[in-house]
């Protein structure tokens, strides 16, 4: 589990198995099929004559099914309960008035130093806060559980833990309270939800405790807020100071994810306790597809800490570079998606035509020889069909033995198309991108000397293999290099929008650090994750929007202790409208995926600056209220909007609610499509000023002519701390619609010392 994870959406139901009477008919077997549920309440409904809602949940559960238990209860995340039932019992527990709605659980997946210094941090220590105020914020991290034994998680110099904290260290499999500690001050897991659907967790081949066997949770904890760890590298690679966004945060882990994955009825959980134990920021860098928000488990989860003040980072997926390929769009979370450092990590593919083609490694071992060596490719050395995937079992030995291979990226994890090339024989391998991955390359600790080749690169050395009658090649590896230019690009792996929930709000909301970072480990696996991987490391690289997500996750935390008083929403819009598109020479950012620029439907608002994003000038700030308003423009019923609210809410008849006029930083302008008319489409914000008093004006940039833009007013004068003022914008589309079928701007408000930055984002 990983780096590169496609997110899916799957029910895993349990078969009850038994002695079955063959007799009996499908039908009936069927009825016996049980599945996981989360049950949503209306607690406010609960008749006088029980004295607690356990009792009044217990009750309405064994009206339907006598045997049934429930697996867990919510009260913050969500009112209700998460229990195992028929398909029949249900859709009878869902007619009864009382319930707002029985949803089937949902299995997630993981979307899976130098990131200080590219983010400005290693120079700007004294524009943030002290350490006892620092020390005071509390990031929860929802993954794989933590290695508590890493340097990351060392609390030399911290204080006591912080007053607010209410939660424990859990004990279980290879884990005791004493491997928490003033730095790791909480550690939980939660895996009822998970064993219901997948039987006991075999405790020979993971820890049924907090422990984390997989790496992944240990790498987004120490992300987000690992402790300084000088001489830290992964086999020399990226050697120098590790350390966490927020090095003074503390760190809470919740397990919830296993070998068979994540489930929602687990997340659930874990988010409830996260909220009473009392954490400031929530960091989850996984997903599962795309569903209404009232049926997405870490939406309405992230709703109820919303509501608590708590922030709730999020990875946008790694599905990209195809369109509307995001994860975690609700407009209370914070969706992340990622970009490339300036540094790299090159190996060099030299052919024996001359030709030489750069590449990256990871790879630290028994060197080459220095002569070339024979060099084939996969398709050529098979007899299944897609023998230049370097699948498992695929490639014939005799024709391998000795040589350097080269596959194709696809279906298959990329170091393990090295270890199939090493199995079968080979010295060594050139892993070139297809069409999905074009130039973006990732560096990886493969197995045997390898490295990774951009798609045009890949090409052109297939064509030498496939003209040369005895072709040859060496690989050289170059180590670490550091200054890379441009950087950064977006990922190409980073999905993007537009969002196909609510196309009216802009996601992701900007990006952060995901590629080839570095930061803690477990000792449980070796870097690659493979099973035939004995090395064991205390610092791994790797990518993806898992490891965007922490680095903003931890940013929040440092400006959280800067501005205590700041809402999530107002953290958010500083990182957003701080965020840039351009190089220091004025370029605007790369997209890795096509080597063009991005759109804000690829990097959101812009890349994170949190030292632009302690003094954003104007914030755009958001209520529980506002965004109760906005599920009522989306038209909610009042049990789905109940589902959120976990409160009786009425809209308002009378009111007009519109999805355009939710306070967000960003502004995704819908126009309809095939219309010859006019169009006139109003998005109304409201800033608050947390600078000094000063006066903005405001301009706006275009990308298609067609479409003009007006503000009213066009200057706002703030004389005082918290005031607010509000504009709107009106875009006019002159009639047909564009080729192009989208198009992209961005508004900004300035006072001459602070630039306050919106995306625009049009389609039709």
């Amino acid at each position: 589990m990983g780096t590169f994870t496609k997110s899916s959406v799957v029910v895993v139901f349990l078969v009850i198995l038994g002695l079955c009477d063959v007799s009996r008919s499908a039908t009936e077997k069927m009825e016996e099929q049980k599945g996981t549920y989360i049950v949503h309440v209306a607690k406010s409904e609960m008749p006088a004559s029980f004295e607690h809602h356990l009792d009044w949940y217990e009750t309405s559960l064994k009206s339907v099914s006598h045997s049934a238990e429930m697996l867990y209860t919510y009260d913050n995340a969500i009112h209700g309960f998460a229990t195992r039932l028929t398909a029949e019992e249900a859709r009878l527990l869902e007619s009864q008035s009382e319930i707002l709605s029985v949803l089937p659980e949902l299995k997630y997946e993981l979307h899976t130093t130098r990131t200080p210094e590219f983010l400005g941090l290693d120079k700007s220590a004294d524009m943030f806060p002290e350490s006892n105020l620092a020390s005071e914020v509390i990031i929860g991290v929802l993954d794989t559980g933590v290695w508590p034994e890493s340097k990351s998680f060392d609390d030399t110099g911290l204080g006591p833990i912080p007053s607010s904290w209410k939660g424990v260290c859990e004990t279980g499999t290879n884990f005791t309270t004493s491997n928490c500690n003033k730095k790791l001050i909480g550690a939980r897991y939660f895996s009822k939800g998970y064993e219901a659907t997948l039987g006991p967790i075999d405790e020979t081949k993971e820890s049924k405790s907090p422990r984390d066997d997989d790496g992944h949770g240990t790498h987004t904890a120490s992300t987000a807020a690992g402790s300084v760890v000088e001489d830290a590298s992964l086999f020399g690679y990226a050697a120098g100071t590790a350390r966490g966004m927020a090095t003074h945060a503390r760190v809470a882990a919740y397990k919830v994810c296993w070998i068979g994955g994540c489930f929602s009825s687990d997340i659930l959980a874990a988010i409830e306790q996260a909220i009473q134990d009392n954490v400031n920021v929530l960091s989850l860098s996984l997903g599962g597809g795309m569903s209404d928000y009232y049926r997405d488990s870490v939406a309405v989860g992230a709703f109820g800490a919303m509501e608590k003040g708590i922030l709730v980072s999020c990875s946008a997926g790694n599905a990209g570079p195809s369109a509307y390929s995001l994860s975690n769009v609700a407009p209370w979370i914070t969706t992340v998606g990622a970009g490339t450092l300036d540094r790299d990590f090159p190996a060099y593919v030299s052919l024996g035509n001359g030709q030489n083609y750069s590449g990256v490694s990871l790879y630290r071992g028994n060197a080459l020889p220095d002569s070339p060596l024979p060099f084939v490719y996969a398709g050529n050395v098979s007899n299944a069909t897609n023998g230049n995937l370097c699948m498992m079992g695929t490639l014939t030995p005799d024709k391998v033995a000795g040589k350097i291979v080269m596959c194709d990226r696809g279906v298959s994890a990329r170091v393990q198309k090295g270890e199939v090339v090493k199995q079968a024989g080979g010295l060594g391998m050139v892993l070139a991108n297809t069409a999905a991955n074009g130039e973006e390359l990732v560096a990886d600790a493969h197995l045997l000397p390898a490295t990774a080749v951009g798609e045009k690169a890949g090409d052109a050395i297939k064509s030498y293999l496939f003209s040369d009658p005895n072709p040859t090649v060496k690989i050289i590896f170059q180590g670490t290099k550091v200054g890379i230019q441009p950087s950064p690009v977006v990922a190409a792996f980073s999905s993007r929008g537009p969002n196909t929930i609510t196309p009216q709000i802009l996601k992701p909301d900007l990006i952060a650090p995901g590629v080839n970072i570095l930061a803690g480990w477990t000792k449980a696996v070796g870097p690659t994750g493979l099973t035939a991987d004995n090395r064991r490391v205390d610092f791994n690289i790797i990518s993806g929007t898992s490891m965007s997500c922490p680095h903003v996750s931890g940013l929040a935390g440092l400006i959280k202790a800067a501005h205590q008083e700041w809402s999530p929403a107002v953290i958010r819009s500083a990182l957003m409208t701080t965020a840039y598109t351009a190089y220091k020479g004025g370029k605007s950012l790369l997209d890795s995926a096509t080597g063009k620029p991005s759109t804000p439907y690829e990097h959101g608002a812009g890349h994170v600056d949190p030292v632009s994003a302690l003094n954003p000038g104007l914030v755009y700030d958001l209520t529980v209220d506002d965004y109760l308003g906005f599920v009522c423009a989306l038209n909610y019923t009042a049990d789905q909007i109940s589902t959120l609210a976990k409160r009786k809410f009425e809209c308002e008849p009378s009111k007009y609610y519109s999805v355009n006029d939710l306070n967000y930083p960003s502004f995704s302008v819908v126009f309809e499509s095939g219309s010859e008319s006019s169009q006139t489409v109003k998005h109304t914000r409201t800033l608050t000023n947390v600078g000094p008093a000063g006066t903005y004006k405001v301009s706006f940039t275009s990308d298609i002519p067609s479409v003009k833009i007006s503000v009213q007013p066009e200057v706002l004068s703030f004389k005082e701390l918290n005031e607010k003022k509000s504009y709107t914008v009106t875009f006019t589309s002159s009639g047909s619609t564009p080729q192009a079928r989208n198009g992209f701007g961005s508004l900004e408000w300035s006072d001459g010392k602070h630039i306050v930055r919106s995306p625009i984002a049009f389609s039709w």
